[in-house]
């Protein structure tokens, strides 16, 4: 293996030892950890933390060069999540990037690596991801597909993208650039469901404290594609107390799975089908049902409430 690893953590020891040994056992050369800084108002998390940077310091036995970006005071997920991205990539011009709940069957490493090599000079492909919530259809008789929606339980890009980053959503305030996003939408629920959330972005009042909506929406912004392969490659297993958004699992994830010997598409195209499952079963429904709470259930279901659900 050749590719860097990023690697997010924070105050979860359990789940961050079991993925820790999966980054252990793929021997990446080299390893770039960030970790966010304790909450003052949770008592128990300088220690968690403490465990946390410990499991990675004393677990690191194979040749490899580990990087550290560790904050003294707790930025929260989505300055943590924006500064510590932004610090690695100005040391490596690609990389694999995994959370600590975020769990890689062997295989990922390979498909990652793989495919930053293949689309690394490709400008329409932004996202390299690893999870696949189609259930058991296929949309694919190769190894992967193209979609717009970049998942990030597990994934990989480059520097060239990841200074695209928009993170205060300017491109949203823009009418022409907001135009272009939205002639993306496949239907009017979508357009809905987005706007709903983009809106909050621009002002730290309303914003989410998460980053992955700014990633979205700067990759819908440049007219970027997500790779994502045939077969499930990373499992989620952060569901829980000490999870920042999800405490119940309503992800329709299945377990990662080998994906064998890579084929690859002829072309650079996004799987309509795909996307508009992976919005109704993905996103839509865990709004409607918000059994992980997220920030976007409270914010769309008024809109949804009030311009569709009960339209004459």
């Amino acid at each position: 293996m050749n590719t860097p690893v990023i690697f997010l953590v924070f105050n979860r020891p359990e789940t961050t030892a079991r993925v820790f040994e999966a980054i252990r056992k793929a021997r990446p050369p080299r390893l770039l950890v960030v970790c966010d800084g304790p909450r003052p108002q949770v008592p128990a998390d300088a220690a968690r933390v403490a465990v946390v940077r410990r499991i990675i310091s004393e677990g690191v036995d194979w040749p490899c060069e580990v990087l550290t970006d560790y904050a003294e005071t707790n930025l929260g997920c989505r300055e943590r999540v924006f500064s510590g991205l932004d610090w690695a990539f100005s040391l490596v011009e690609e990389a694999i990037i995994l959370e600590d709940d975020c769990l890689p069957h062997p295989s990922f490493f390979t498909f990652c690596e793989t495919l930053l090599e293949r689309y690394r000079n490709e400008p329409r492909v932004l996202h390299i991801g690893a999870n696949n919530f189609q259930g058991w259809r296929r949309r694919t008789w190769k190894s992967y597909f193209f979609s717009k929606y970049n998942h990030i339980w597990g994934w990989a890009t480059w520097r060239r993208a990841w200074k695209l980053i928009d993170r205060d959503a300017a491109c949203w305030s823009d009418p022409a650039s907001r135009a272009r996003i939205e002639a993306g939408f496949d239907t009017p629920e979508e357009r809905a469901y987005w706007s709903a959330i983009f809106d909050t972005i621009p002002s730290p009042a309303t914003r989410p404290n998460t980053w992955d909506y700014s990633w979205m929406l700067t990759c819908w912004a440049h007219g970027g594609l997500a790779v994502y392969p045939e077969r499930n490659l990373v499992e989620n297993i952060g569901f829980g107390a000490h999870s920042t958004h999800l405490f119940a699992s309503n992800s329709r994830q299945l377990p990662g799975r080998e994906i064998g010997r890579l084929t690859h598409p002829a072309r650079i195209v996004r799987n309509t089908a795909a996307d508009r499952h992976t919005f109704r079963t993905v996103f839509l429904e865990q709004a409607a049902f918000p059994l992980n709470v997220w920030n976007h259930a409270k914010i769309f279901g008024g809109w949804l409430k009030k311009h569709l659900l009960f339209r004459k």
